[in-house]
């Protein structure tokens, strides 16, 4: 399987007044969260909460800022979450991606709403 992209709209829910940025996402479910680059959370006036440790693919460990909130759109789909600084590209990890209820089309390298729910996001909560 080859590398899958997605266009996203990222915006700063908190920040009326900034228009939301347009960015080519890489899509990642080894990846759990969403990931940006300085520069968008800069663009954003993002909020920083907190340092995190993360461990990246190469398995070191680098210390970066956790932010947000964001709102983050994708097809007929969005959610608020918070995000890595880290990185020189957004990176969309799988816990954005199962809360708006999108799946991995693998023969078409695509990510797509869940057909089971083509209209709105559903979301198993028991």
């Amino acid at each position: 399987m080859g590398l899958i992209y997605a266009d996203l709209i990222l915006a700063n829910p908190a920040k009326d007044d900034l228009g939301p940025i347009n960015a080519r996402a890489l899509v990642d479910t080894g990846a759990l969260f969403l990931c940006i680059p300085a520069h968008i959370a800069t663009q954003l006036k993002l909020k920083e909460f907190e340092q995190r440790e993360v461990t990246i693919a190469d398995g070191s460990r680098k210390l970066c800022s956790y932010v947000g909130p964001v709102h983050l759109k994708y097809a007929n789909r969005q959610c608020l979450t918070g995000a890595m600084v880290i990185g020189e590209e957004v990176l969309l990890g799988a816990i954005p991606i199962e809360d708006m209820d999108l799946i991995i089309h693998p023969a078409k390298l695509l990510l797509i709403p869940n057909p089971e729910n083509p209209n709105i996001p559903g979301a198993i909560v028991k």
